[in-house]
C-alpha cells in the first residue's frame, strides 16, 4: 500500500478491499483523479482510498493520471545527533528539492541539503523510505515523490537558508526539540521520523 498526501490528508493506493465506513473508495482506473484531488484540496474528502488489483502496477497506473516530480532530501545529523530542519512556508520541514539533469538521486539530494541550508560534508548512511505528496504549481497538479536519505555531517558553522526558495530559518533540533517542530510539520515528514525510531 502507498500513502500519498494531498494538502496532508492521506490517499491510498490499494489492492485490498476493506469493509470499513470513514472513507471514501474509488477506483484508480475510472476515478475523474483531477476531481477527487481537487476535492481533497478543498476538505470536502478527509480521507480515500484508490483500489487498482495489481500492487506492483498501482504506482505506474497513477503516473498516467498525474505529471510526476522527482525530488531527493535529507534527514541530515550533526556529530551531537541533532537533526538539520528548514522553515518555510510556516511550517518545519526536510531540506530537499528537485533533479538536475544528469544528476542521480544521491546527487540530487546532497546538493539540495547544502543549497538549502548551506551546510556541506554530507556523507549518506543509508537510504530511508520514499514519499509522496501531490501539490499545485501554476494551475498544474503534480505528484512529488522524494527520496530521502540518512546523512551524517561534521559540519560546525551556522547554517543559512536559501533565500530565493522562501526558508526563514534553518536550525538543528535535538530529541525533544524535534518532537515540537513535527506538531507543526508535514504528515510525510512524520512518516520519516516513525521509520529512523
Amino acid at each position: 500500500m502507498y500513502k500519498v498526501f494531498v494538502n496532508d490528508k492521506p490517499l491510498f493506493l490499494t489492492n485490498e478491499i476493506f469493509k470499513e465506513t470513514d472513507f471514501q473508495l474509488f477506483l484508480l482506473e475510472s476515478v475523474d483523479f483531477k476531481q477527487l484531488i481537487v476535492k481533497m484540496f478543498q476538505n470536502k474528502i478527509q480521507k480515500a482510498y484508490l483500489y487498482y488489483p495489481d500492487e506492483k502496477e498501482i504506482l505506474k497506473v497513477l503516473k498516467t493520471k498525474i505529471p510526476v516530480n522527482k525530488a531527493g532530501g535529507g534527514l541530515v545529523y550533526n556529530k551531537n545527533g541533532d537533526v538539520l530542519f528548514i522553515f518555510r512556508n510556516g511550517k518545519w520541514d526536510l531540506p530537499k528539492g528537485g533533479t538536475e539533469k544528469g544528476e542521480d538521486i544521491e546527487q540530487t539530494s546532497m546538493r539540495e541539503v547544502e543549497e538549502e541550508t548551506g551546510v556541506n560534508g554530507l556523507k549518506i548512511i543509508k537510504k530511508l523510505q520514499k514519499t509522496y505528496h501531490i501539490f499545485k504549481r501554476n494551475g498544474v497538479y503534480k505528484l512529488k515523490i522524494t527520496h530521502w536519505f540518512e546523512m551524517q555531517t561534521d559540519f560546525e558553522g551556522i547554517p543559512e537558508g536559501q533565500i530565493d526558495e522562501g526558508i526563514d530559518k534553518v536550525e538543528w533540533k535535538n530529541p525533544t526539540q524535534i518532537q515540537e517542530a513535527l506538531k507543526n510539520s508535514y504528515e510525510n515528514i512524520k512518516l520519516l521520523f516513525q521509520e529512523v525510531n
